[in-house]
């Protein structure tokens, strides 16, 4: 059990790093695969760059709590980090996305983000 959710955490971290990576490096495409288009040339781009850094910060402090403070510090980070994915749900929800990508995308991730945050509080 401790194996799989140190594995997951990790995962999702290293997820969240991938994300902010692509909204600062790749902003067209990944606003696409966020399931609400955007423009990163107009000014939607400025937009899009503090989605990547949010995204990042994420990644980088579930990193480093899960190394420096322990699985329980983890736990409750991924608790409230759940959070951003059903916002985002909401929010391509109510800017027209599809809900197959609101759903099967940004639902599905905070369900896991949860199981995680369940494995964690295990540990």
């Amino acid at each position: 059990m401790t194996v799989t959710a140190y594995t997951l955490a990790v995962l999702l971290d290293l997820f969240c790093l991938f994300l902010g990576y692509r909204f600062l490096f790749q902003p067209g495409p990944a606003a696409a695969g966020y399931g609400v288009p955007a423009d990163p040339t107009g000014d939607a781009g400025a937009y899009l760059s503090v989605k990547g850094l949010r995204d990042g910060t994420f990644g980088v402090v579930g990193l480093a709590l899960l190394a420096f403070a322990g699985a329980h510090a983890e736990a409750w980070f991924m608790l409230c980090v759940a959070l951003v994915p059903l916002g985002d749900m909401l929010i391509v929800l109510r800017r027209g996305g599809t809900r197959a990508v609101a759903f099967g995308i940004h639902f599905a991730t905070a369900v896991l983000v949860l199981i995680s945050a369940a494995l964690l509080f295990l540990v």
